[in-house]
């Protein structure tokens, strides 16, 4: 089921549901995709939404801005992932319940530890695709996704001209049916100061792929959150999700209520 938010800023975000016989006994899951990606490419397919309702839970997954079904404006103004913490607290409210449990991926994991920092109903948090660059540069490692390389890369008018280093973000964009003006925009506000991961103070598993070029050193994030919990599966940024260990850690995690 789909149904859809209005920002502070005047956008249409829209956020899917899943549930099958909900229990009521553990929270609802919010699911926060990565960039150029969507709710449905990063966790329904993997296995993860399924692995939750199996479980009774009630989950929403959100599109973030300029991603998904999602509106996708093309002005710098709109982005960035603070916004995009906001825009959840919003659905929080949507969803009207005392407590969630959030699990994000890659941006998605930003977002997620922005908005846990901020909100004291999310009870339980999933750092999924990031690793030390988010305690020494602060949201995505930016030392691996260059923005202005990946803008480049984004907004190339042929796909061969963008950088090369960098060019796998346009073909995940193309894949998933993106506007690669949007995500560009995104890209260009990519959060870069630090994360408030002393506010952290909620059960948190960090989950990364040993493979993962924007994961490396998981446990630097994982220290960095107290008492968090560190999974490393097989993969890299984009396999890691589908390994079957992925939606199991999350789920299972996530059960502990």
């Amino acid at each position: 089921m789909t149904d859809e938010l209005r920002t502070h800023d005047g956008l249409t975000l829209r956020y899917w549901s899943w549930s099958r016989n909900p229990d009521g006994a553990l929270p609802p899951v919010v699911l926060l995709h990565g960039f150029a990606a969507h709710a449905r490419l990063n966790w329904e397919g993997p296995g993860v939404v399924e692995a939750l309702v199996a479980r009774g839970r009630r989950v929403y997954g959100l599109d973030a801005r300029g991603h998904g079904a999602s509106d996708r404006p093309h002005d710098d103004t709109h982005y960035g992932e603070s916004l995009m913490a906001r825009d959840v607290r919003l659905l929080i409210d949507r969803i009207g319940a005392d407590e969630v449990h959030v699990a994000g991926y890659s941006m998605g994991a930003v977002v997620a530890v922005l908005a846990a920092a901020q909100d004291s109903r999310i009870g339980r948090l999933v750092a999924g695709g990031i690793g030390a660059g988010a305690v020494e540069v602060g949201g995505l490692d930016t030392r691996v996704m260059p923005p202005e390389l990946v803008s480049a890369a984004l907004t190339a008018e042929d796909a061969a001209d963008a950088p090369e280093r960098t060019r796998a973000f346009r073909v995940l964009a193309d894949t998933a049916g993106g506007d690669r003006l949007a995500l560009a925009a995104q890209i260009r506000a990519v959060h870069r100061g630090a994360l408030p991961l002393d506010r952290i103070t909620v059960p948190t598993l960090v989950l990364a792929g040993a493979g993962d070029p924007l994961a490396t050193r998981p446990e630097v994030l994982a220290s960095a959150i107290a008492g968090a919990e560190l999974t490393v599966l097989p993969g890299d940024h984009l396999t890691a999700v589908r390994d079957p260990g992925f939606a199991e850690a999350i789920a299972s995690f996530l059960a502990r209520g």
